[in-house]
């Protein structure tokens, strides 16, 4: 069964449920899994004493259960890395296989399935981009993109955007725009920040998107020019900006942003952790716009997150740097085997189903025309913008003046009208991702057209919610 058949199973079997199913009663006791969570464990960007996490028992296709048996249309794809949903039974039958072949190796010997997971994510990259490098996850890539650029160049400074996100690890939050960097600085040297293209909230103040690319890279021309060219090691961005709010660059910025390197001698790092992989209806978002980046950083849609797995790929002349000099970086789980057969099997996923095209289509002729008339219809709803299956809601107290539903880094009584709206989400049964004033809507790219169509009616139904927060 694909994928895609699987999450029209799981439909069939109750889809009309979805919503109606929302007020099931949870047990009252807190299960032995929970417990153990609260007593024993320390989550991603969580408080001990936080919300409880929500306790998952299984999933299939764009659905997941929770232990009390309540079913959940996952519209945020968990983050954003589920691309083929879940429990794909090749992606699994992959992994099993390998499993009775070779768990593990080391890194410094060669086996089939890493070797052609790289054959395979060089086949689908643009141009010249022929060699991987793996890691882990995404910032693992990034950290090892900023070390090859580094090393590529002679120089130490990276160019990073203000609205962007690339890992929580030393390098990567450092170059991170976002708040979430706060907790870690000081950081690392030689980053740069700088403002990329945002045509809604434009830090420019241009009238329209060509406007907005015009200035904006003026903008990034300039801090190139008073931070020193010879001193730039790597512009690192993401090719379409993920969870700062799906900000889908204008036409002809990246190919200003590879004219700017070109003639400075500077690395262009494309940031596909979140973006690649068909979630823009692209193998790459950077494929969108014939523009070829010299170093690609990878992870989440490359085996959906199954087994964790990351990387860099690098054009041939960079990769020649390694010709006769020994590349210093390594992870003892780089070109994990049982990752990498999930790697090939999920490639294989994508090409056989045809999600790829099939993104771009649900994108142009489901998801966008969808979201526009809930702009029409929805006072609280500013913007609307995204690609394939990548695209985000703006939420405004009041369309004119374009004040943000809630405030920046809203937290505690600030963030609640956010926390109403998804809340509203969770109770006809979708699981939404909701980051800072935005709903970003970002399912399973095996999403079967009815359950697409039905997780989007919800969302316009709790709008409503968002709507009660505006005013004139």
């Amino acid at each position: 069964m694909s994928g895609s058949d699987a999450a029209a199973t799981m439909r069939d079997s109750g889809s009309e449920r979805v919503g109606n199913d929302a007020t099931q009663a949870r047990p009252n006791a807190p299960s032995a899994t929970l417990e153990n969570d609260r007593r024993h464990l320390l989550r991603s960007w969580s408080a001990l004493d936080g919300p409880a996490p929500l306790v998952v028992g299984a999933g299939e296709g764009a659905w997941f259960r929770d232990e009390s048996g309540r079913r959940w249309l996952d519209f945020s794809s968990q983050l954003v890395n589920a691309n083929v949903g879940h429990q794909h039974p090749k992606l699994i039958a992959a992994i099993k296989a390998q499993a009775d072949t070779l768990c593990t190796i080391a890194p410094y010997h060669a086996n089939a399935a890493t070797s052609e997971a790289a054959r395979l994510i060089a086949e689908v990259a643009p141009g010249d981009l022929n060699r991987v490098f793996f890691t882990n996850g995404g910032a693992e890539a990034i950290e090892n993109a900023i070390r090859i650029a580094r090393l590529y160049t002679g120089r130490h400074k990276i160019l990073s955007s203000y609205r962007s996100y690339h890992g929580a690890t030393t390098g990567a939050i450092t170059a991170t725009g976002d708040p979430r960097r706060w907790g870690s600085e000081p950081g690392a040297p030689g980053f740069v920040k700088f403002w990329g293209p945002y045509p809604y909230r434009s830090a420019f103040h241009a009238v329209d998107e060509a406007q907005e690319c015009e200035r904006a890279l003026a903008h990034l021309a300039d801090t190139i020019r008073v931070e020193g060219a010879s001193s730039i090691a790597a512009i690192l961005l993401e090719t379409v900006v993920g969870a700062n709010g799906i900000l889908v660059p204008p036409d002809g910025y990246l190919q200003g942003v590879r004219a700017l390197c070109d003639a400075h001698g500077i690395v262009l790092i494309a940031d596909e952790v979140m973006a690649g992989f068909g979630r823009c209806g692209e193998w790459f978002a950077i494929d969108r716009w014939s523009v070829m980046p010299d170093l690609i950083t990878f992870a989440k849609g490359v085996n959906s997150g199954y087994v964790p797995l990351g990387g860099v790929i690098m054009r041939e002349a960079i990769g020649e740097r390694f010709r006769t000099q020994a590349y210093p970086g390594g992870l003892t789980y780089s070109g994990h085997p049982l990752a990498c057969a999930a790697a090939v099997a999920c490639i294989g996923i994508y090409r056989d189903e045809t999600l790829i095209p099939r993104a771009r289509r649900l994108g142009e002729e489901i998801i966008g025309p969808a979201l526009r008339a809930m702009q029409a219809r929805h006072p609280a709803v500013g913007d609307v913008r995204g690609l394939g299956l990548f695209w985000a809601i703006e939420l405004v107290r009041n369309r004119a003046s374009r004040e943000p539903l809630v405030p920046f880094n809203a937290t505690g009584a600030d963030a609640e009208p956010m926390g109403a709206f998804a809340a509203a989400c969770k109770q006809r049964g979708l699981w939404p991702f909701v980051a800072a004033n935005r709903l970003h809507v970002v399912p399973p790219l095996v999403i079967d057209e009815q359950a697409l169509r039905d997780g989007l009616a919800i969302i316009d139904e709790a709008l409503h919610v968002a709507d009660g927060y505006c005013f004139d």
